[in-house]
């Protein structure tokens, strides 16, 4: 596949986009302890949002690899993951705060660092969502790309370190999609380094669904989803 556009986002940095349907975006970490926290709306009606709790119940999964997809609150899918040379990306542990920021890299800002000050998950997200009229109300929890996260049997979630330099993930939009990322550390990260690894984003048409899809036929709730995603958009197909 031939990329339409691609962009290098540095640590600390942030993007967003509007993406057609049927395009495959491309995830591919430059280093270790990569995390992108990455946040997933309708396009058309930005209300319609990635949910975290009917994704993961429906998927009978705590973490995301290929042929598992990403569901909307309407039951339709707004991307699947079809491609994965990592192995596990985290659903849970959402993403990194100013607070949280300042206590374990120390206190910076703008005003001393300039453009080396380190950033949060929750400002960069912000940012982004402010940029497509949104605004921090329609915050929702993120996939963290590239970051393993397990659940303890007592409940708590630990931080499971993971080689990701060279490393991809490849998501396949289903409707039109707004993605909006950041490249900041996944919050139970215990490094006290703050990441350093820069994430390449590329975009290309993907191959049509075929029958055998893995992520169609991974379960009976999945073709569900498919299904209504499938007719939401035929309905506004036009004749020509």
């Amino acid at each position: 596949m031939t990329a339409l556009y691609s962009i290098t986002i540095g640590p600390g940095g942030k993007w967003s986009a509007a993406i057609g349907k049927g395009k495959s975006i491309t995830l591919t970490a430059a280093g270790d302890r990569a995390n992108l926290s990455a946040m997933f709306y309708s396009a058309a009606a930005p209300s319609e949002r990635y949910n975290m709790p009917d994704s993961l119940k429906a998927q009978h999964t705590a973490y995301y690899t290929a042929g598992h997809v990403l569901m909307s609150d309407q039951g339709r899918v707004l991307v699947s993951v079809t491609g994965d040379s990592v192995g596990w990306h985290d659903p849970l542990a959402g993403y990194s705060t100013r607070q949280g920021t300042d206590d374990k890299y120390g206190k910076t800002s703008y005003q001393q660092e300039r453009n080396a000050w380190l950033r949060s998950g929750e400002e960069n997200l912000i940012v982004e969502l402010y940029r497509h009229n949104l605004s921090p109300r329609d915050l929702c929890p993120p996939v963290n790309f590239f970051s393993k996260v397990v659940c303890e049997l007592d409940g708590t979630m630990r931080y499971v370190p993971q080689a990701t330099a060279g490393r991809s993930v490849t998501l396949r939009t289903e409707m039109d999609v707004l993605m909006v990322c950041s490249n900041t550390p996944n919050p139970l990260d215990p490094s006290n380094a703050y990441p350093s690894a820069t994430i390449e984003i590329s975009v290309a048409d993907a191959p049509p669904v075929s029958d055998d899809d893995l992520c169609v036929n991974r379960c009976s709730e999945n073709r569900r989803a498919f299904e209504n995603t499938w007719n939401a958009c035929a309905l506004m197909k036009g004749a020509n």
